[in-house]
C-alpha cells in the first residue's frame, strides 16, 4: 500500500488504475470524525493506492474525483452544456405545447370546501 502525498498524482493514478482494469477495481472511502481524517483507497488486487488528509480543503477535490469515477463506473459521458439559443427554442416550444394543451382540455369546475384550499371552520366548544 502506497500513500501518495500529492492530490494531483493520486487523482491521475486512481483514474489510470480504474481505466486499466475497470472490472476488478474497488474504491473505498474512510472517514474518522474523531480525528478528522479522510483516507481514500483504490485497488485492483495487485496495486493499492491510498491518500490520507486531515484538511477540509480537499473536500471539493474529493467530490470531483468521486464524480468522475462514478461517471466512468456508470459508463456515462458528461453532457455538454446546452447553447443559449437551443435552450430558448426549447422553452418556446414547451410553452406553445402547454398553451395548446390548455386550449384543448375542457375546463373543470373547482371544488369548494377545505380540500380546495379554503379555511376549515373550528367546531364550537361544548357547554358544561
Amino acid at each position: 500500500m502506497v500513500y501518495i502525498a500529492s492530490w494531483q498524482e493520486y487523482q491521475e493514478a486512481a483514474e489510470n488504475l480504474y481505466a486499466k482494469s475497470p472490472n476488478k477495481t474497488r474504491y473505498c472511502i474512510k472517514w474518522k470524525s474523531s480525528e478528522g481524517k479522510l483516507v481514500l483507497k483504490i485497488t485492483d488486487d495487485t496495486t493499492c493506492i491510498k491518500f490520507k488528509t486531515y484538511s477540509s480543503i480537499f473536500l471539493n477535490r474529493f467530490e470531483s474525483l468521486n464524480l468522475s469515477l462514478m461517471q466512468k463506473m456508470q459508463n456515462r459521458r458528461p453532457e455538454p452544456p446546452p447553447s443559449s439559443t437551443s435552450t430558448v427554442q426549447k422553452q418556446l416550444a414547451a410553452s406553445e405545447d402547454a398553451i395548446q394543451l390548455r386550449a384543448a382540455s375542457p375546463v373543470l369546475a373547482q371544488q369548494a370546501g377545505p380540500t380546495a384550499g379554503g379555511i376549515k371552520k373550528k367546531k364550537p366548544k361544548k357547554k358544561k
